[in-house]
C-alpha cells in the first residue's frame, strides 16, 4: 500500500468521521438545520457513522505502516481532521458538510482500490 495513498485515505475518513461526530452535537446540528436538538435516531446514525469511519481510517494506518506506527500517524491524522472541521464549522459550517461528503467519497474509494490491490 502506497504511504502517499493511505495518508490521503486516512485523513479523508478522519475528517469525514470528525465531521459526522461533530453533526451528532445540538450545536452543530442547530448551525446547520435550525433544529434545537438532534433526533434521537439521526444522533445513533451520526455517531456510528462517525465512529464507523474513524476505524476505517485506523485499519488504512495500521495497514500501511504497521501497528506502531500506524496508531501513532492515526492519532496524527485524527487531530488533522478534527481540527479541519473545528475551523469549518467556526467560519464555513455548511461548506463543511458539504466538503465532509467530498471526503467520504474519496476516502471509501481510495480505501476500496487500496484494498483491492493489496
Amino acid at each position: 500500500m502506497s504511504a502517499a495513498i493511505a495518508s490521503a485515505v486516512a485523513l479523508a475518513l478522519s475528517y469525514a468521521g470528525m465531521a459526522g461526530l461533530s453533526l451528532a452535537m445540538d450545536r452543530h446540528h442547530e448551525q446547520l438545520t435550525g433544529q434545537g436538538e438532534v433526533p434521537p435516531a439521526r444522533r445513533r446514525a451520526l455517531r456510528a457513522a462517525g465512529s464507523v469511519l474513524l476505524v476505517l481510517a485506523l485499519l488504512a494506518c495500521t495497514r500501511a505502516w504497521g501497528a506502531t506506527v500506524g496508531f501513532t500517524a492515526w492519532w496524527g491524522f485524527l487531530t488533522a481532521g478534527g481540527v479541519l472541521v473545528a475551523w469549518l464549522m467556526a467560519y464555513r459550517p455548511r461548506q463543511s458538510v458539504a466538503s465532509a461528503g467530498a471526503a467520504l467519497a474519496l476516502g471509501l474509494f481510495g480505501g476500496l482500490a487500496l484494498a483491492m490491490a493489496g
